[in-house]
Formats: structure tokens, sequence, C-alpha cells
């Protein structure tokens, strides 16, 4: 079975499926970019947070889950 990405384009669609994989790779890399931010300032107030002997029963799930988001995006 052949892939979507593997299948050949007709030659006068080109220009328009050019178009769209320049605008999906655009959007993927801004997901990505926003993932990595939202990330580092989930994991930067979840340890500020879990400084706090009170706070720490929240920081902590808010700090790893800053981590896994970094990980998400850049993997």
């Amino acid at each position: 079975m052949s892939d979507s990405t593997d299948s050949r384009v007709p030659v006068l669609l080109w220009p328009i499926h050019a178009i769209w994989r320049l605008l999906t790779f655009i959007l993927n890399m801004a997901g990505r970019a926003l993932c990595v931010l939202l990330g580092i300032a989930m994991m930067a107030a979840g340890v500020t947070i879990a400084l706090s002997i009170v706070g720490a029963p929240v920081g902590i799930p808010l700090a790893s889950l800053g981590f896994l988001l970094l990980v998400r995006a850049l993997f």
C-alpha cells in the first residue's frame, strides 16, 4: 500500500500542493515553538510554586507537565 505522501501530484496541481505543504510546515513549526514556550513557562511556574512547602502538591505536577510538553515538542 502506498502512503499519501508518496503519491504523485499532477503537474497542474503542483503549485497548490506546494503552497499547502509550505503552509503545513509553517503551522507545524509554530505549534512546536508554542509548545516549547508553554513547557518552559509551566516548568518555571511549577518549580517556583514547589519551592514553598505548601504549594509542592501543585507545583511538582505542574513542572512535570511542563517537562512532558517540552519533550513532546522536541521529539
